[in-house]
């Protein structure tokens, strides 16, 4: 049986992280356990201090690998050994995919996404990309 695969992200403020992706990747953050109207409810029902109340949260879509946001106490210190490419141009060449990027790029800069840099198709091999990062540094790419 194939296994399945967790997307675990260490950060500083979960929430923040869990809203910024779920909005990229059109996930939704995942609700609360059955029984609660709300993760507060819960936590507070589960006897977890309100200070510790942001120290993970999940996005999920039907179908896809849930993401998991989980509070660490140290900041990131260096580039990403593995980061996430965002598929908003599939299928779209030159121009068009360039143009179909930099309108995803410019949907993700208002949401709290920071631009890096372009790389712009060369007709043989590279067909461009965007690379960006998320609230917390974390880097990304549009491709």
């Amino acid at each position: 049986m194939p296994k399945t695969v967790q997307i675990t992200i260490d950060c500083s403020d979960p929430a923040v992280l869990a809203a910024f992706w779920a909005q990229a990747l059109d996930y939704e953050v995942q609700g609360p356990p059955p029984g609660f109207d709300s993760w507060d409810d819960a936590l507070q029902a589960f006897g977890v201090p309100p200070d510790q109340r942001n120290s993970r949260s999940a996005i999920v879509a039907d179908g896809l690998p849930r993401v998991f946001f989980q509070r660490v106490p140290e900041g990131r210190t260096g580039k990403n050994r593995l980061h996430l490419d965002v598929r908003a141009a599939p299928g779209l060449v030159g121009d068009e995919r360039m143009e179909a990027l930099e309108a995803e790029a410019a949907r993700l800069e208002a949401i709290g996404a920071r631009r890096a840099y372009r790389v712009e198709p060369d007709g043989r091999m590279e067909h461009g990309f965007i690379t960006m990062h998320d609230p917390e540094g974390n880097e990304f790419c549009l491709d």
